[in-house]
């Protein structure tokens, strides 16, 4: 499908009706947003050192009870706390947005033709039964060859996109019920160990809603029902967005120069109700608190004028420092890897310096990292 302008959209992804649809398609079209400050940064200024017994291999058993470290880039101060006691860093009036996407089983495994092991990861599902997946083997297969999965399903390889092969899913069931019946959980590389039962919810937010993601928002699996029921009761709005994470969330820079890194696509929608759910939150005087690296990406994305809009389709956005977020007043977010994408990200908003202080004080104070891990609460610098 086409759309206005020549964009051309997914199938399976149309825009919403009234939406505008934007694609983020090249560095040239990222490099067209406000920026600001130093553009010549590499990607070793995002190292900092992460003890390997650090980073978190299971969730722990009540989703709130991981830890909260408060980062205030206004006052440059740190502070430790649990994250059940976020409803008392916030105030009435305030908005917490959630990514509502949820996580598909995409992982499957099977062999090719000749018999060599394939592991497939959906990066996306594109039609009923056709999707663009990373294929784990040791001799990638070329346009027309099959793959067999282990209930005896064929798969055939169409051809390929950069690193991603497009991939059919031959018979008459429907990609996403094949997955249910024979996905597993996709966990971050770190996790060094194949996902469980347990993972199927854990590795899942409660409000969890729209499938598509092949990644957590993780910032979103430390809210429970009771957490979410004391904010509701302090007069915090929630409001939502989809985002669905692609497996490109874990890809590392290859370039020293950040400037030169391409950015993977992923979809998302910003609905009317949340951009007036915004606006009446400005208008009374409210945060705008972004759950997740990815609410940013979404927000951000949908800016119009300098104001949040309606918006449905792909974003290849690339947010480091010098690139300034105009969309959240606040962002709750995971510790993320070195040298990544999501730790630049971050940075933007509250500071290089000032982020990577806190990342080592969080290994010092023996936080847990990464998705399974603990959480920061993040405010920018006085006037960003």
């Amino acid at each position: 499908m086409v759309a206005a302008g020549g964009r051309r959209v997914a199938p399976g992804m149309q825009p919403v009706a009234g939406h505008r649809q934007v694609v983020l398609a090249s560095r040239s079209a990222y490099h067209a947003l406000p920026r600001r400050g130093d553009t010549a940064l590499k990607k070793s200024d995002f190292h900092y050192e992460l003890p390997r017994e650090l980073i978190a291999q299971v969730p722990l058993a009540q989703r709130s009870a991981s830890r909260l470290l408060l980062a205030d880039a206004r006052s440059q101060a740190l502070s430790d706390h649990r994250f059940e006691d976020l409803p008392g860093l916030l105030r009435p009036g305030d908005l917490l947005v959630f990514n509502d996407t949820r996580v598909l089983p995409a992982r499957l495994f099977g062999r090719k033709d000749s018999g060599g092991a394939v592991e497939i990861l959906i990066e996306r599902i594109t039609s009923a039964r056709e999707a663009r997946a990373q294929l784990g083997v040791s001799k990638k297969p070329k346009a027309g060859g099959r793959i067999v999965l282990d209930d005896g399903s064929i798969v055939t390889v169409c051809g390929r996109e950069g690193e991603f092969f497009l991939l059919r899913f031959e018979g008459e069931e429907p990609l996403e019920r094949l997955l249910g019946r024979l996905g597993r959980m996709p966990l971050p590389p770190y996790i060094e160990r194949a996902a469980d039962q347990a993972d199927a919810a854990r590795y899942q937010t409660v409000f969890a809603r729209q499938p598509g993601a092949v990644a957590a928002p993780t910032a979103g699996l430390h809210f429970d029902a009771a957490l979410l029921a004391r904010l509701r009761a302090q007069d915090i709005e929630f409001g939502h967005v989809t985002l669905h994470v692609g497996a490109g969330t874990f890809q590392p820079l290859r370039s020293e120069r950040i400037e030169d890194h391409v950015m993977h696509r992923e979809w998302l929608n910003v609905g009317a109700e949340l951009v007036e759910q915004i606006r009446r939150a400005r208008a009374r005087g409210g945060r705008v608190v972004a759950v997740g690296t990815t609410v940013v990406r979404a927000l951000e994305s949908s800016l119009q004028d300098g104001a949040v809009a309606p918006f449905a389709g792909e974003t290849q956005i690339f947010i480091f420092p010098g690139y300034r977020i105009r969309s959240v007043d606040a962002l709750v977010t995971n510790f993320h890897l070195p040298e990544s994408t999501l730790l630049m990200l971050v940075s933007a908003f509250a500071g290089r310096e000032f982020v990577l202080r806190a990342y080592r004080h969080a290994v010092a104070q023996r936080y847990r990292f990464f998705s399974y891990g603990d959480a920061m609460l993040l405010w920018p610098p006085r006037g960003a």
